[in-house]
C-alpha cells in the first residue's frame, strides 16, 4: 500500500455488521493533512464565540485547516475573518489574543490595516519619499474569508466554496425554532486544553448515546433504553426524552437533544432552558483542544452557586468522557484496530453517519 493512501477497504465493505474507520484515520498524518485540505477547508467550521470578541478591535488568532487565521471585531461591531498573514512579507500579523486598537500594525515593517482590513499604511516601501506610482494599496489589503455567525457562534468556510450557512445548517437550525436566542446568555467557559485525542474520538463520543449509562454512571441519571439518534444529512447525534420521575438532583438527568453539524459543531440543548456547545479545534492527529460556553436560554438571572454546580458537573462528565477518547486513541496502536471495530446498528448509526462524510470528504485522495 502506498504510504500516502489508507486502506478503507474494511470501512467500506458490506456486511451484516458495520465497521468504524480503520486506526490509521486517527493515528495517520498523511489522513490528518487530507482531512485538513478537504473537510475543514471545503466546509463551514465552527471556530469561535461571539461574545469572546467584545471591543472593537478585539482580535482572536486561531488555526484552522494548518492555516494561521485572525477573527477581529470592526468599528461596527461586526467579526471579520482574514488569513493571519500580512500582505507584504507573510509575517503572522497577530500570536496572541488581544485588543489591536483602532488599526492593525504588522510589527516588522509596520505596514498598517484597518479593521476591515483594507491597507492603510506602508511605511518608506518606495524609499526615502514613500511613493510607488504603480502600487495600489487597495489590492494589497488582508486576504478575506468567508464568515458566518448563527448567534454566538463563529463558522467560516476556507475555501469560499459552500452554500450559504443558513442553508448547510438548515437539518440543524430547525430543531431550535421555539428558543429565544435574544435571552440567550453564556453563564460559564471550561477550557479544558490539549487532550491527547483524535478531534473526531470527541465528536463521535458525543454523538452516540451507548456509553452514557456505562462511563457516565455517577454523573448522569439517562437510561440507555430511552435513547435514540439523529441523523439528517450534515446534522447527526442523539436524543434522550426523561420523565419527571426519574429525575435525580445533582446528576444530568433531563430531557436532552444531542446535535453535531458536520465537521466539528456540537451544540446540546438541556430542557428546560440550557445549551451547551463544544469547540474542538484539532491540533494534529493525535490531539485537540477543547472548550465549553453554558449557556441560559431561559431569560432569568441564575445564581452565582448554582453556576458553579452546573461548571461542576459538566467538568466532571467531560473529565469522564477525555479519559474514554485517550483510551480510544492508544487502543488505535492495536492491530486490531486495523479494521476499525464494529458498531451497533441501533446505537451508533449516527456515527458511522458520521464517519461517512469523513470518508466521502477524502475520496480520491486517500480511500483505496
Amino acid at each position: 500500500m502506498n504510504k500516502n493512501t489508507i486502506d478503507m477497504s474494511s470501512f467500506l465493505k458490506n456486511g451484516r455488521y458495520k465497521h468504524g474507520l480503520p486506526a490509521s484515520a486517527y493515528t495517520n498524518d498523511v489522513f490528518f493533512r487530507a482531512e485538513c485540505d478537504t473537510l475543514f477547508t471545503n466546509n463551514w467550521v465552527f471556530v469561535g464565540f461571539v461574545h469572546e470578541l467584545i471591543r472593537p478591535g478585539d482580535a482572536t488568532p486561531i488555526t484552522v485547516a494548518g492555516q494561521p487565521v485572525i477573527l477581529i471585531k470592526n468599528n461596527k461591531g461586526k467579526i471579520n475573518a482574514f488569513h493571519n498573514a500580512c500582505s507584504h512579507r507573510c509575517l503572522k500579523l497577530v500570536d496572541e489574543p488581544m485588543n489591536v486598537g483602532s488599526m492593525l500594525s504588522c510589527p516588522y515593517h509596520c505596514w498598517t490595516y484597518s479593521l476591515d482590513g483594507d491597507l492603510c499604511a506602508t511605511p518608506f516601501f518606495g524609499g526615502k519619499d514613500n511613493q510607488l506610482k504603480d502600487f495600489n494599496m487597495s489590492d494589497h489589503g488582508l486576504k478575506s474569508i468567508k464568515i458566518a455567525t448563527w448567534h454566538d457562534w463563529i463558522f467560516i468556510n476556507l475555501s469560499g466554496t459552500a452554500p450559504e450557512f443558513e442553508d448547510y445548517a438548515a437539518p440543524l437550525i430547525k430543531n431550535f425554532d421555539d428558543i429565544n436566542f435574544k435571552l440567550l446568555e453564556p453563564l460559564a467557559t471550561l477550557d479544558f486544553g490539549e487532550i491527547s485525542t483524535n478531534w473526531k474520538f470527541l465528536m463521535e463520543n458525543f454523538i452516540e448515546p451507548y456509553h452514557v449509562q456505562f462511563v457516565h454512571q455517577t454523573t448522569t441519571n439517562q437510561p440507555l433504553q430511552d435513547h435514540y439518534t439523529l441523523i439528517d444529512g450534515v446534522c447527526v447525534g442523539s436524543a434522550i426524552d426523561i420523565n419527571d420521575k426519574v429525575k435525580v438532583k445533582g446528576r444530568l438527568s433531563v430531557s436532552s437533544r444531542y446535535f453535531a453539524l458536520f465537521p466539528n459543531f456540537v451544540i446540546a440543548r438541556y430542557f428546560p432552558d440550557q445549551i451547551g456547545v463544544h469547540l474542538n479545534f484539532p491540533i494534529d492527529s493525535g490531539h485537540t483542544k477543547q472548550k465549553r460556553v453554558i449557556y441560559s436560554t431561559g431569560g432569568q438571572a441564575v445564581p452565582k452557586e448554582e453556576v458553579e454546580t452546573i461548571k461542576n458537573l459538566w467538568w466532571d462528565v467531560h473529565k469522564e468522557d477525555h479519559a474514554i477518547c485517550e483510551r480510544l486513541q492508544l487502543g488505535r496502536a492495536s492491530p486490531v484496530a486495523n479494521e476499525g471495530g464494529i458498531l451497533s446498528p441501533h446505537w451508533e448509526d449516527s456515527v458511522y453517519a458520521f464517519q461517512e462524510m469523513i470518508a466521502n470528504a477524502v475520496t480520491g485522495i486517500l480511500i483505496k
